[in-house]
């Protein structure tokens, strides 16, 4: 049973957001499989019905709800076993830029056609130089009368090819503390100077559109700066909390729907005479992986509410982070185990779901990253 204070309307939203997927993605993920994108027409879908940025003000067009919205839809989208449609990334990780440092003005541009769909977004931090270390990063941010120009190269950016805007970060060459140097900007996709490069091809998450762009005295408006110059790092690492919560409460979404489909697998399959459901060392291993679903659902769900009430958990959440996508690795490969020569098969949803589960631990800050975090409040 969830802690979770989900009310009448939490489960409304849950229920007519289930049935959209049904009904208005799930049975085209294969086509985008193949065609290595989704339609913007599918976001502009979703926005209509009021399911990305649930946070967002009425103010701006947005549902005002709390976090629980957004725990919800974290829920639901693995459930259509793809990740091009990354409602939660645009949503809950690069929109929440916008709404908590962009300027009144700004938000009245972007926000309403982030809630729509009509603006997609991205954020772009990844160089092909720099991961996890920000402080690293080489594109620069000159000012230049009210223009700022940007020079560099990005990459491993996720809606890289659909995104209508990208939050940038960028450094100012000429102050020398890496960390004091850092600002975020928007850059709309038709800016002057910037360009697109190749879509990448990956291992999995083949419909996420994950890129390279590039930045060629790229010009922006000098207010398309978010907050104060110089704050960029800060505010990078105020987002990280909800942005791993976001990441791990993912995670074991997958996990439970993975081990969900398997099981539905091996009780209408048979193996020496009898479902497979019904062999002891079977129901063992489906016991083990449930058992460890269910100590990391009160854990998630804990830090969750912590979360919603204000509290400093990114320890916690560093944690789980680095846990859950760990443990849903584990159980794509067991599940695929259980299941034997059937989910070899490109046909088979446990193919796609284990090639996708696997960058889990390397994005939003690898599992090394995380444990390092732990370690250093931890005073080890």
């Amino acid at each position: 049973m969830s802690i979770l204070p989900y009310t009448s309307e939490h489960h409304q939203f849950r229920s007519d957001l289930r049935e959209f997927l049904k009904t208005e993605i799930t049975p085209y993920v294969d086509q985008w499989e193949k065609d290595h994108i989704v339609p913007k027409s599918a976001w502009q879908k979703m926005g209509k019905q009021g399911f990305l940025s649930t946070s967002i003000s009425k103010t701006y067009g947005g549902r005002g709800g709390d976090f629980l919205y957004s725990v919800i839809v974290s829920e639901e989208m693995p459930k259509t076993n793809h990740s091009g449609l990354s409602a939660p990334l645009h949503s809950d990780i690069v929109v929440p830029y916008i709404d908590s440092y962009a300027s009144d003005t700004l938000k009245q541009k972007y926000l309403p056609g982030c809630v729509s769909g009509d603006i997609i977004t991205a954020v772009a931090m990844t160089e092909p130089g720099a991961g996890s270390d920000i402080a690293s990063i080489t594109t620069t941010a000159v000012e230049m009368d009210d223009m700022v120009i940007i020079n560099g190269s990005k990459t491993f950016i996720s809606n890289g090819i659909n995104a209508d805007l990208v939050i940038l970060a960028a450094r100012d060459p000429q102050v020398e503390n890496a960390y004091q140097a850092i600002s975020l900007y928007l850059v709309d996709s038709d800016a002057p100077g910037f360009s697109r490069g190749r879509q990448l091809e990956k291992m999995g998450f083949n419909s996420q559109d994950t890129a390279e762009l590039f930045f060629s005295s790229c010009k922006i408006p000098k207010t398309n700066i978010l907050g104060q110059k110089g704050n960029g790092f800060l505010m990078l690492m105020q987002k990280l909390q909800q942005e791993r919560l976001v990441c791990s409460i993912g995670a074991l979404a997958s996990a439970e729907s993975i081990l969900d489909m398997t099981v539905s697998f091996l009780r209408t399959h048979s193996f020496n005479g009898k479902p497979m459901i019904k062999h002891q060392a079977t129901q063992f291993a489906i016991v083990e992986m449930t058992t460890v679903l269910k100590v990391s659902r009160a854990f998630v769900e804990q830090l969750s509410l912590d979360h919603m009430h204000g509290k400093n958990v990114i320890v916690e959440t560093s944690m789980a982070k680095y846990w859950t996508t760990d443990q849903v690795k584990r159980i794509a490969y067991r599940c695929m185990d259980l299941m034997g020569e059937h989910a070899l098969l490109e046909s088979s949803q446990i193919a796609r779901a284990m090639r996708d589960v696997r960058v889990m631990s390397i994005f939003a800050g690898t599992n090394e990253i995380m444990k390092g975090i732990a370690a250093k409040f931890m005073g080890l």
